[in-house]
């Protein structure tokens, strides 16, 4: 397997590594040579993994390429919740507590360099938190108040590492890139309380109060224990067996620390971090989908340096996609030039990537449901009244935000849509999906995959009915088993 040092400027890295290549975060995300790779290790050294900056891109798209990254995108989320830090650091609290015991000031800052620190005495330490967040460059800083804290945690860059660590940190990078097996967390699992996670204040929930009164209903049925909790609730996750997630699930919200913390402390999840990372992302899931020899609508990714090529693969109208854009927030149309690189502009502005595709007109898009693999419902999504989307955010009266909705059994669904909905959702595993399909001069077309898809009652459960909540209750289940 071939490895890859990533950066941000080649030129300015101070580290001498046999037999690994060196290259610019740049060439990374936009030579196709990468894109192409089949087998590679991604060292991700960017000097910084702001969500959406080229550091955060590499790891996304390293996993969507197939490639081994090393941080995860999870791994840079997980570092920049302190909340999820110190849940983690309280398993190993007693660590903490004796490794800084002697330390007189009131102040401590521990410095992570591929797991090691220079000083031997921290050493189990900075293996544990490397376990938990395998990023290469980070700092810990504790406060003592009766007991070490952790305060903050920060992300460095190379240049950040003071001259008279740099020594020892060669030999720490020598050591590490030498090695064939690269440290991770196993998940355990265990047993049945089910809390279903709500935000009261969602703008556009996956299910409907009806909808979440059914799981509650059909939960107690089946013997399960489930509880509506919202946000507020972090705290009390950890006496549940598993989590449910019912509100919109973005990279920076609540849901995202939810399912971080239920897979840290081995609760039962729909969906997983990874799924919420993946797909919360349209450019990750172009060059996965791409990848995949998945048909889609002619997708391209768009940076600042392509820009003015764009419409020459697209044509117009164009429509342009923010990364992490839902329930068609984000999602813009472009009929002229002058309207895609106002756009364009605007939106590489909030991320260095974007996506553009063609523009393909139809009257409905299918919704295949997926869980853990099977096809267990589909509808047909209807474009909101007068508009090009299923959901039109700005129409004056409510009931025309968005299309009406048929449910249809699954051997009425054309079978190139349900194979082609199955290979989709495989390339995120196994979960809650809700594959979008388009069929446009006969022939099928990924839109979407919706790793939290509307379970509505009256709507997703048109056909088969309670069935539709059994099958997710059953899988929550079966994670358990």
């Amino acid at each position: 397997m071939q490895k890859y040092i990533v950066v941000n400027q080649p030129e300015k890295w101070n580290f001498s590594i046999e037999n690994i290549n060196v290259i610019s975060s740049q060439d990374y995300l936009t030579n196709p040579k990468f894109s192409l790779l089949k087998k590679a290790r991604i060292f991700n050294l960017c000097k910084d993994y702001n969500y959406q900056s080229k550091g955060y891109y590499v790891s996304l798209l390293a996993e969507a390429r197939g490639h081994l990254a090393i941080p995860t995108v999870k791994n840079i989320v997980d570092l920049k919740t302190l909340k999820l830090v110190r849940i983690v650091s309280d398993e190993f609290d007693d660590i903490i507590q004796q490794s800084l015991k002697n330390i007189k000031s009131r102040e401590f800052t521990l410095s992570i360099y591929f797991g090691q620190n220079v000083a031997q005495k921290y050493k189990e330490l900075s293996t544990l938190f490397y376990k938990h967040f395998q990023v290469p460059f980070f700092r810990v800083k504790f406060n003592y108040n009766t007991k070490w804290n952790i305060q903050s945690v920060k992300v460095i860059s190379e240049s950040e590492i003071p001259n008279d660590h740099l020594e020892s940190v060669q030999q720490f990078a020598n050591q590490y890139f030498s090695k064939k097996r690269y440290d991770t967390l196993k998940i355990t699992q265990s047993n049945f309380d089910l809390a279903i996670l709500v935000n009261p204040n969602d703008p556009a929930p996956p299910s409907n109060p009806k909808g979440l009164k059914k799981f509650v209903e059909i939960a107690e049925k089946m013997n399960i224990y489930a509880e509506i909790i919202e946000p507020k609730d972090l705290s009390r996750l950890s006496s549940f067996d598993a989590l449910f997630i019912r509100q919109s699930t973005e990279v920076n919200n609540e849901a995202y620390a939810f399912a971080r913390k239920a897979q840290q402390e081995g609760i039962a999840i729909i969906d997983y971090p990874d799924a919420i990372l993946k797909c919360c992302n349209k450019v990750y899931m172009a060059e996965a989908l791409q990848n995949a020899n998945i048909d889609t609508p002619k997708t391209i990714i768009v940076h600042k340096d392509n820009i003015n090529q764009i419409l020459e693969f697209t044509g117009l109208p164009c429509v342009l996609k923010a990364p992490d854009s839902t329930f068609s927030f984000g999602v813009k149309k472009a009929k002229t030039v002058e309207e895609f690189l106002n756009l364009a502009n605007t939106m590489l502005k909030e991320s260095d990537l974007i996506i553009a595709q063609e523009f393909c007109p139809s009257d409905y898009d299918w919704r295949i449901g997926i869980i853990d693999g099977e096809a267990f419902f589909s509808c047909k999504y209807y474009m909101a009244k007068g508009h090009w989307q299923i959901y039109n955010w700005k129409a004056k009266n409510k009931n025309d935000q968005d299309g009406d909705a048929d449910c249809l059994p699954i051997e009425d669904v054309p079978k190139k849509v349900i194979k082609m909905a199955l290979k989709s959702a495989k390339l995120i595993g196994n979960g809650l999906f809700g594959i979008d399909i388009k069929v446009v001069d006969g022939k099928p077309m990924v839109i979407e995959i919706n790793d939290n898809p509307n379970i509505d009652f009256g709507v997703e459960d048109g056909f088969y009915g309670d069935l539709v909540y059994t099958k997710i209750l059953t899988a929550l289940k079966n994670r358990l088993d």
